[in-house]
């Protein structure tokens, strides 16, 4: 490993106050090899793999059931970041003082934020969230599609000799994700509008909401990081009871404990809600399951919340 590359492992592994980039960044040849990628969460490194496919070797650092609010980078996942060929992100906060630190490594390894081309005028802003943006992107299909352009110009630049491939590769994935946001909508049409509620343990499925139509009520805030109180929690309970939601759906990179306090507190009302099933919300499912490719994420949600609040047709 270079000198530069040892030094930017110094860096991830101190404050990001100290942090800086030095000098213009040195491209790397990969004419002649496959490109060595890192992307953060499992959603990211989809939309590298099907933009880059035969040509990109991509590592996700965050798996299944990984919360990227909470997330800390290990030993070797540093080690992986400093022998990229470029590395990729999601970027608005997601990944937290993570994501500091590839903003100010630019002299070391390229990194891409894939949400930068995101027209910001379709990103939410909910006042409680500190004055960012709500970083759960992709849960609006058609917004997250956008990502695509930004993973493929990103390979361009690094290999242009491969141009034409990253661009059919992408524009074959844009339009698998024409057929998903059609699908998700759809299934969301489904359900008649007053029963169209969601539940969940944290704050994550603002965009989701927005884009199908769907009411949205977390029992924690948009970040995990944030702790829900006793007084949400009555608060969510009365609001079920309320409006007899007949299903609460629990996270797979969020404790089921949130979600049972939940239901336990709409049962001490003399109401009775179900827990409708597991959701993907901040990581996917497991390589080599339908569930572990953003597709299949996004059809295995939308099924489960149509199901439960359909009571149990598909």
């Amino acid at each position: 490993m270079t000198w530069p590359r040892r030094l930017l492992l110094s860096m991830l592994c101190i404050s990001c106050a100290a942090c800086g980039p030095v000098g213009a960044l040195e491209r790397p040849d990969v004419s002649g090899r496959r490109i060595n990628a890192v992307a953060t969460t499992g959603m990211v490194a989809d939309v590298v793999a099907n933009v880059g496919r035969e040509r990109v070797d991509v590592i996700p650092l965050m798996g299944p059931g990984i919360d990227p609010h909470l997330y800390k980078a290990s030993e070797g996942d540093v080690t992986r970041v400093g022998e990229a060929d470029i590395v990729f992100y999601s970027g608005l906060h997601l990944e937290a003082r993570m994501a500091e630190v590839f903003e100010r490594m630019g002299s070391f390894v390229e990194a891409v934020a894939v949400t930068d081309g995101m027209p910001r005028e379709r990103l939410l802003a909910p006042p409680a969230f500190a004055g960012q943006f709500d970083p759960h992107v992709w849960f609006d299909v058609d917004l997250w599609a956008s990502t695509v352009d930004e993973v493929s110009d990103a390979l361009i630049d690094l290999d242009p000799e491969h141009a034409d491939l990253y661009r059919d590769n992408a524009d074959a994935y844009r339009a698998e994700l024409d057929d998903l946001d059609a699908y998700v909508r759809t299934q969301a049409e489904r359900v008649p509008a007053e029963q169209r509620v969601l539940i969940t343990a944290h704050d994550a499925f603002g965009y989701f909401g927005r884009a199908y139509g769907f009411e949205v009520r977390g029992l924690q805030g948009i970040s995990t990081v944030s702790e829900a109180g006793a007084g949400d929690l009555q608060e969510l309970a009365d609001f079920i009871v309320e409006r007899r939601i007949p299903a609460l759906f629990i996270e797979s990179s969020v404790p089921v404990r949130f979600v049972e306090a939940v239901r336990e507190a709409v049962r001490a009302r003399g109401f009775e809600t179900s827990i409708g099933g597991e959701l993907f919300s901040d990581a996917m499912g497991d390589p080599g399951t339908a569930e572990g490719t953003y597709v299949g994420m996004v059809r295995h949600n939308i099924d489960t919340i149509v199901g439960a609040l359909l009571g149990g047709k598909v």
